[in-house]
């Protein structure tokens, strides 16, 4: 199977996203040691998703972007091409199955943690601000982006509530305005393009990066036990 990749650069630092597996990625000092991750990445993403693993993949660059953002810390600022077509019904309402399974489950991680504020990780300043530590601090990170991605094409919501609430509040907010499945791209904050798939896509994709970043922390902090809901290997 080809696994189609855009790729988004600042100098060597690079991160890969599988367009056709939305909200999967990895990310490396090179373009080459992002590459050579992909694999396992699908693998896993498949494996989360309880489908077949590809017997074969070959990755194929569809798409670059030269960025000047940090790039090492996973800030990003792509619109894929893909992402500028309208939706149908069926497609959209898979993505956001899906994007609501990712929250369902990163909620279930943050819950199994036995203790949510301690954590093993040294402090570590990022172009946000310090990196969240613990359990409790990369939950309310990821739940925070909700009225900011929401906002970004135009629905006017909140983060209050769950993980799960929010953004499923958000999607009934977005499914009473017309026409939503046309998918305009609209120019958010900073300049940055976004659209109704990129935000399905950056929900999944976001939710990864800071699962990923909980469940290795909770192993590091309190050894076996902790579930590895998102089969991150």
């Amino acid at each position: 199977m080809k696994i189609h990749c855009v790729w988004e650069h600042n100098g060597n630092d690079s991160i890969l996203y599988a367009a056709n597996f939305v909200g999967a990625y990895t990310r490396g000092e090179s373009k080459e040691i992002a590459l050579q991750k992909m694999a396992k990445e699908i693998a896993s993403y498949q494996e989360w998703k309880e489908k077949a693993i590809p017997d074969s993949m070959e990755t194929m660059i569809v798409q670059e972007k030269a960025s000047g953002l940090a790039i090492s810390d996973a800030d990003s600022d792509v619109l894929f091409e893909e992402e500028k077509k309208p939706l149908s019904r069926t497609e959209y309402e898979e993505l956001k199955a899906l994007a609501l399974k990712s929250a369902q489950d990163f909620l279930n991680l943050y819950e199994a943690i036995p203790d949510k504020n301690k954590s093993c990780l040294p402090a570590r300043e990022t172009f946000y601000g310090q990196v969240p530590r613990t359990a409790s601090e990369m939950y309310e990170h990821t739940k925070g982006v909700n009225d900011y991605y929401f906002g970004e094409i135009g629905v006017a919501t909140d983060h209050d509530g769950t993980i799960v609430e929010c953004r499923q509040r958000g999607f009934m907010l977005l499914e009473s305005q017309p026409d939503f499945l046309k998918n305009a791209v609209c120019l958010g904050s900073y300049d940055e393009q976004w659209s109704l798939r990129k935000v399905l896509r950056r929900f999944i994709w976001h939710d990864r990066i800071h699962a990923k970043a909980m469940y290795r922390m909770a192993v590091r902090t309190f050894g076996s036990g902790i579930p590895n809901i998102f089969h991150f290997v």
